[in-house]
């Protein structure tokens, strides 16, 4: 009898503790769950390093929200699944003023990653990927003031395809580096010099590493190399390189060591302007060739897209200035310079938070080089990426590139050879 009561007071004396363990888990995820209600979503600023010494742009966040109040949340925008946050298709458009463009005759082929500098009237548009499989190996060249193509001619067996470095000045156009052939293949080392009223072609000192799509420039009398991705297409280099150069010839027989850039990475603009070397945009990280396949099939790594700005001053050091309005890349011949101002159409932004998808920017930018400050003045047509840009007459101009997929898709599809024209007019500081 005295066991069974035993026994029966340890039973009840174990179900009150399974009570109060209940009722304490009950309290604690309500606790929990008000104050993660209460809370406030965000999408936070990355600052692109340590050395920014500028306020940073409108935050993510910031462009998410004003772009739903302006066109509101439809049913083809997406949540993210944990705070029921929801998430635009077009996510980081910002606002700009409409621009009227008119359609141009063609480009003879259409061209990713390909190359192009402007000479007075002419814009010579080099090589690029046709297709993943396709990679070209000629010149076409536009001309503005009669608006055709014209004046094909071949490039030199050994020159890369894509991913190029170029400059020119004024009559010969230096050419460096990039990957040879299609898919994720190998760069080559190899730089050559164009003469653009001979057609003819003359080998230069190989740079010291391969690299792709290297920040490129003539300053000062000599022709710099900064940057771009290593020889596994993928990890960001820092080197920076020079060679003296006049009218078409190299003046030295070895690459200079200089000092290296901030932050590494290929698909950055590089400008001179006002006797000043300026780097703008880019990323870190890159589609990489699959271990093992035989045609180097191209497989996709992470990459991070940044806003940064430098400036090379007179004692060779790099300083910071204001960020970009969001983060682009894919921009490396996507400039003119205007009325003491930069202007960038198009590129890559930030990889979309929830599918992860690249998304592609339809802004054109516009960077006062006197008051440092940054605007939109406008929109493309559409999103595009490493698109060829030049300008002539009042007209800002832009061909080739890969284009989104329409207006609330902002992911890549089709590589174009499209050309658009419209009348610039930019505000003055």
């Amino acid at each position: 009898m005295a066991r069974a009561a035993a026994g029966k007071h340890r039973k009840s004396t174990k179900f009150v503790f399974v009570c109060v363990g209940l009722l304490g888990a009950a309290l604690i995820t309500d606790l929990l769950w008000a104050s993660s209600s209460s809370s406030t979503t965000f999408i936070p600023y990355k600052s692109s390093g340590t050395m920014m010494s500028w306020p940073p742009p409108e935050s993510s966040s910031d462009s998410f929200l004003r772009n739903h109040s302006a066109r509101g949340v439809t049913d083809k925008d997406k949540k993210d699944g944990i705070h029921g946050r929801i998430l635009s298709k077009t996510f980081a458009d910002l606002p700009g003023p409409e621009l009227k463009w008119e359609k141009m005759t063609e480009s003879p082929v259409p061209r990713l990653d390909g190359a192009a500098v402007q000479i007075k009237d002419q814009l010579f548009v080099f090589a690029g990927y046709g297709t993943i499989d396709l990679v070209h190996s000629h010149v076409d060249i536009y001309n503005f003031t009669s608006n055709t193509w014209g004046g094909r001619f071949d490039m030199p067996k050994e020159m890369a395809h894509s991913h190029l470095g170029m400059v020119t000045d004024g009559r010969y156009i230096y050419i460096v580096t990039g990957q040879y052939g299609p898919q994720c293949r190998g760069p080559t080392a190899h730089t050559f010099v164009l003469d653009t009223k001979t057609k003819k072609w003359q080998d230069m000192p190989p740079l010291p590493i391969p690299r792709y799509a290297p920040a490129t420039q003539l300053w000062r009398g000599r022709l710099h190399v900064m940057g771009g991705s290593k020889e596994d297409r993928y990890t960001p280099g820092v080197d920076h390189w020079s060679i003296a150069v006049k009218d078409g010839k190299v003046l030295e027989k070895e690459w200079q060591v200089e000092m290296p850039i901030p932050r590494g990475g290929p698909h950055r603009a590089c400008i001179v302007a006002g006797d000043r070397l300026y780097m703008l945009g880019g990323q870190e990280g890159d589609f990489m060739a699959k271990p093992n396949s035989p045609i180097f099939k191209c497989s996709r790594r992470n990459e991070v897209v940044y806003s940064d700005v430098y400036m090379l001053d007179d004692e060779m050091n790099w300083k910071v200035l204001p960020p970009m309005p969001k983060p682009d890349s894919h921009i490396e011949f996507a400039w003119v310079v205007v009325n003491n101002s930069i202007v960038i159409a198009g590129g890559t932004t930030d990889k979309h938070p929830d599918t992860k998808k690249m998304i592609l920017v339809g802004e054109v930018f516009q960077f006062q080089l006197d008051t440092l400050k940054w605007s939109v003045v406008g929109k493309l047509p559409y999103r595009v990426k490493t698109t060829l840009v030049g300008f002539w007459d009042g007209w800002l101009y832009f061909t080739s590139g890969q284009r989104d997929r329409g207006p609330d898709d902002p992911t890549p599809k089709k590589v174009i050879g499209e050309m658009w024209r419209t009348k610039l007019s930019l505000p003055l500081s």
